[in-house]
């Protein structure tokens, strides 16, 4: 058991990490995201700076990908004034495991797909009750609809706003004509 701890502890000090700069001129330091970049089969983490904007189109891209694959009503709290760990909690929740999965394999590729980071942590693959995947600045709540239920992640945060993310997809896909579907 202590060898397996050790071989993660030097895995973790050899891994690479290259801080890049941010990609819009206004970016706050503050704000980094890990992305993967393939070296010989393996993933490294590369480090650079997000910008505020670019975080947060990553957080609108992970409520209209899980919204996506459920009918059931996809919630953002702004946690950041009462969490130090992150700014938003994405809270969602599927009938059953597989589509639990679905939600949460749907957020990592559309997130992807904008160039934005992989989750920094997973959990909750194995039983999909309650995946967590922690992307930094917000974290996605999938939950089994039971689960939910039980957890009520709605009342511990009643006292926190909640982000109309619905009413800035149209904003979002006015900037990507191609997220609109249109063959023009």
């Amino acid at each position: 058991m202590a060898d397996a701890a050790n071989t993660d502890a030097a895995a973790d000090t050899n891994a690479e990490v290259i801080t890049t700069p941010a990609t819009t001129p206004n970016a706050d330091p503050r704000r980094m995201e890990i992305i993967r970049r393939g070296t010989g089969g393996r993933t490294k983490p590369v480090r650079r700076t997000a910008s505020a904007e670019e975080v947060r189109s990553w957080m609108i891209a992970a409520c209209v990908a899980a919204d996506a694959k459920t009918d059931a009503t996809t919630l953002v709290f702004d946690v950041g004034e009462v969490l130090s760990i992150t700014t938003w909690f994405v809270v969602t929740s599927g009938r059953n495991g597989r589509q639990v999965k679905s939600i949460v394999d749907n957020i990592e590729h559309e997130i992807d797909a904008m160039g934005g980071p992989k989750p920094l942590r997973m959990e909750g693959l194995e039983s999909l009750d309650w995946v967590v995947a922690d992307y930094g600045d917000f974290v996605v709540h999938a939950f089994h609809d039971e689960t939910r239920a039980f957890y009520e992640l709605e009342r511990l945060y009643k006292d926190v706003p909640v982000v109309d993310w619905q009413a800035e997809v149209p904003a979002a896909e006015a900037e990507d004509p191609d997220a609109s579907g249109s063959d023009e």
